[in-house]
Formats: structure tokens, sequence, C-alpha cells
């Protein structure tokens, strides 16, 4: 499932914070969990590394943030808030979305965990998300996408600026995108 989502925020809050004591792979916990995606292809490449997987996350919290209005809008019922800073030259290799926080939060739970991927900024030059075979490009900021745990995703930012985006995760308010 994938949909369109459209989040209208005060994004300076993001974009002002300091995300420089933050910074980690984001391929740290990808492989081991998604080999099911690397096997098709020999496995997980080797070429992927620190240097060109860096990420720079921020978790925010219902305090910091309007997770009810958040919600409200994308049609979610908030678990988690993150934003991440990538730089030029860096990727987020082909993955799909495991929710882990949610799942470990809420076993029992049985409604459809999803994720909004929303643009801190307008599109710039060479920052790119993929999601199955559509690769998307000159967004405006506050709009993105929402999905589950089937859609296959990459991030990349190829461009000479730093690249921001907000990641909601929770559970799908069936009523909200029926």
């Amino acid at each position: 499932m994938i949909l369109p989502a459209q989040l209208k925020y005060d994004f300076s809050t993001f974009l002002d914070a300091d995300y420089d004591a933050n910074e980690g792979s984001c391929i740290k916990h990808q492989v081991h969990e998604l080999t099911d995606i690397h096997n098709q292809f020999g496995g997980f490449p080797k070429s992927y590394c620190f240097e060109n997987t860096r990420i720079s996350q921020l978790w925010w919290t219902s305090e910091q943030l309007d997770y009810a209005e958040i919600g409200q809008q994308l049609g979610i019922e908030v678990v988690t808030v993150s934003s991440i800073r990538q730089h030029p030259g860096c990727v987020v290799p082909w993955h799909r979305d495991t929710f882990y926080q949610i799942r470990q939060r809420f076993p029992d739970r049985t409604e459809t965990r999803v994720r909004a991927n929303i643009y801190l900024e307008d599109w710039q030059m060479g920052h790119i998300i993929q999601y199955d075979n559509t690769v998307d490009t000159h967004w405006q900021q506050g709009q993105g996408w929402l999905w589950d745990d089937a859609v296959l995703h990459l991030g990349a930012n190829a461009g000479m600026t730093d690249k921001y985006t907000l990641q909601v995760s929770g559970f799908l308010k069936e009523n909200k995108h029926d």
C-alpha cells in the first residue's frame, strides 16, 4: 500500500535542529534483518559502508510536537516521529520498513502499521526517493508518501546539499484512507 501524504506544519523545528551528535549508518540493522531482499542479489553489497550510508536521525516526543495534529493530517495514530538529515553522497539502500519500535511497544496490535515519509524542504537537484519502480523528484515541502511494510524503497542524496525528511510512524486510521 502506498498513498500520497501532505503535512502542513512548522518545519523549522526540524530544519533548525542540531543533527551533528546523532550520526550513524542506516544499514546497521538492514544487513541482518532484510536478507530476503539481499539474497536475490547475491547478498548485501560490500561496497555499502559507514561513509556512504550515514544519516543523522533525531527522535521527537509528543511533548515536543503536536502528535494529534500530525496524526489527524496524515490519518495515522502516531507512535514515533523522527527526522533525518542525509549528506550529499549518501544513500539508504533498497529496504522495507520493519516498524521495530511499534512491534516492540504494541506486539498484540493487528492494525496496519504505516510510515509517512514527508519532505521537509522543496526538492533540490540530486535528492531522490524511489519506491517500487517510481523515482520521486520535484516535490514540494510538506509532500510525501504513506506506506506499509510491503513497499520497498530507497533514499539517495546525489546532490550538493543536505536532504531532510520526516518519518511519522504508527497505525493507519482505516476510515481516513478508504
